[in-house]
């Protein structure tokens, strides 16, 4: 998820793509990502984040987080879109489970069908009310939808952000002028430590900790 008001290009026709059914009439099209060496296909559509291309935040998102290690057993896409960061993570990792999680079922169908074109044997797709909330991650990955709104944002990050495991990891994708700086400071204002990893191309890398449960 992103936010289409930060590039144009990537907001759908009609609706909204954090919809759970996209108003805009399917148009699938074939499109190319290059990340580092990895050259990989993916269809996408209508009624989704970004149908045309890659956005620059998730760009960086990839180019820029940290690796996954053999700690980062479950890894978590939240909002998945049309796939790529379930992909590049599941290749780069290939003995990690990553669960992709998106409330839009085109992007939900999208996505496996993604994975399977590219030969991501480890990536599992599901909506938010179907994954376990005793289910914790060891990483999560996201391009949060800005576009939601504050309150929904900060609801929808709490809840997931509440599922890191121990020592977990979440890397976030914000755009700068969106207001990644106020959304740090309400992440360290709930117990998390964030640390601002990259700022390019009028985006910040944000990593955030886990809150201590003891």
């Amino acid at each position: 998820m992103a936010d289409p008001a930060a590039d144009p290009t990537a907001q759908p026709a009609s609706g909204q793509y954090f919809e759970a059914e996209p108003l805009a009439a399917a148009a699938p099209r074939t499109i190319a990502v290059n990340i580092g060496e990895m050259q990989l296909t993916f269809v996408t559509d209508s009624g989704v984040f970004s149908p045309d291309r890659l956005d620059a935040g998730t760009r960086l998102l990839l180019l820029e987080a940290p690796p996954l290690g053999a700690g980062d057993r479950r890894v978590l896409d939240l909002g998945c879109g049309w796939g790529p960061i379930a992909c590049v993570a599941g290749l780069r990792s290939p003995a990690a489970e990553v669960l992709a999680v998106d409330v839009n079922e085109r992007a939900l169908s999208l996505t496996a069908g993604n994975a399977e074109r590219n030969r991501v044997g480890n990536v599992t797709v599901a909506r938010p009310d179907e994954v376990d909330p005793a289910s914790r991650f060891d990483r999560i990955l996201c391009n949060p939808p800005i576009r939601v709104g504050k309150n929904a944002l900060h609801g929808l990050l709490a809840t997931w952000l509440d599922r890191l495991a121990t020592g977990g990891r979440a890397h976030l994708v914000v755009n700068r002028h969106l207001g990644s700086d106020s959304l740090a400071r309400w992440l360290t204002n709930r117990g998390h430590e964030v640390d601002r990893l990259v700022s390019r191309s009028g985006y910040r890398l944000l990593e955030v900790g886990a809150v201590s449960r003891t």
